[in-house]
């Protein structure tokens, strides 16, 4: 059984997944906007939290929010199911295909054989949709492929089984039922206010912009109290986070640029572009101070002054993106 399902690649995996499936059901949401709606945004650094042995960093909300939150926001009926064991997981999934459900799946990237092996590792909220069942291959689109795959189900199994945090367990998810009438804008603002309340908000350091800043102050002491191969293995996770999984810190704040101007034409609220062109900026520094950890990781630097140099900029991010929510909360 193979459902007609249209593949497009896009620049994040669940947003992307989210776009495609409620295309896949007749309701045109681009990628941008059902990350924006989502509420997608968001920024993370638990130091006492270890992800592969180096401190947990996240540039977005938790795995599975996206859809969950576009589809509540939208008043669209969708379900999500997790499992104990493998053979319940993957023969729901079947029985979804063959009841014409395109289904949306959480795996880890390291057991996917479609990706380059440079991206497979052990990352466990990676998202992708399943389309179609045949002798034993499933039919895939992955948001991050320019084309359809197929993957063994033996494959597929350990994806979607995957140890580790975040534990996947099986976890699929699928649209049931969709309204005649989609309230576009009042999506827009629940997700404007979710995105800024969770950046602005928490009390503690290690959640929205106060993190930015926990983080610079972080990097400080990297060349102090850290071995140089783990300073630069902290460093080098920064950039596997903000560059490589999914669109990260950069890419991420370039999608939500594209939501605001999207924003702007659904509701005419001119400021949101205005906010928009910022955002794109805040994204540019997010890639330079990419560009420049990588610098010292390459060089394996134990420079304090160029440690320095990197927590100054991270901080200037925190400056520009805490003006930044600020802004966006007095306009919606």
């Amino acid at each position: 059984m193979i459902i007609p399902f249209e593949h497009k690649s896009q620049a994040h995996c669940e947003s992307g997944v989210t776009s495609n499936l409620l295309k896949h059901y007749g309701v045109p949401i681009s990628e941008p906007m059902a990350f924006g709606i989502g509420g997608g945004l968001f920024f993370g650094h638990l130091p006492f939290v270890k992800v592969n042995g180096v401190p947990g960093t996240t540039y977005r909300i938790y795995p599975g929010q996206i859809f969950n939150n576009v589809c509540k926001r939208l008043h669209i009926k969708s379900d999500a199911e997790r499992f104990r064991s493998v053979e319940t997981g993957m023969n729901r999934l079947t029985e979804n295909i063959q009841n014409n459900i395109p289904t949306g799946c959480q795996v880890s990237v390291f057991y996917l054989p479609f990706l380059p092996e440079v991206f497979r590792f052990h990352f466990n909220a990676h998202n992708l949709v399943i389309f179609g069942e045949e002798d034993g291959f499933y039919q895939v689109s992955d948001p991050v492929m320019d084309d359809k795959c197929i993957i063994r189900y033996e494959d597929l199994a350990k994806a979607r089984f995957a140890k580790g945090m975040p534990e996947p367990r099986g976890r699929m998810y699928y649209i049931k039922q969709v309204p005649q009438h989609i309230d576009m804008k009042g999506a827009i603002k629940k997700g404007i206010k979710q995105t800024c309340m969770f950046m602005k908000s928490p009390p503690v350091p290690w959640f929205g912009v106060n993190a930015i800043a926990f983080l610079s102050k972080q990097i400080l002491k990297y060349p102090i109290k850290l071995e140089p191969r783990k300073a630069t293995l902290y460093l080098g996770n920064l950039i596997r986070m903000q560059e490589e999984i999914g669109t990260g810190g950069a890419g991420f704040r370039f999608l939500y640029a594209a939501f605001l101007q999207e924003a702007a034409k659904e509701t005419g609220i001119d400021g949101l572009n205005e906010l928009s062109s910022r955002m794109t900026g805040i994204g540019d520094q997010w890639r330079n101070f990419a560009y420049n950890t990588a610098r010292i990781c390459k060089a394996r630097s134990t420079d304090v002054v160029s440690y320095s140099e990197l927590s100054n900029q991270l901080y200037q991010i925190y400056e520009a993106e805490k003006f930044f929510y600020n802004e966006l909360s007095k306009v919606y």
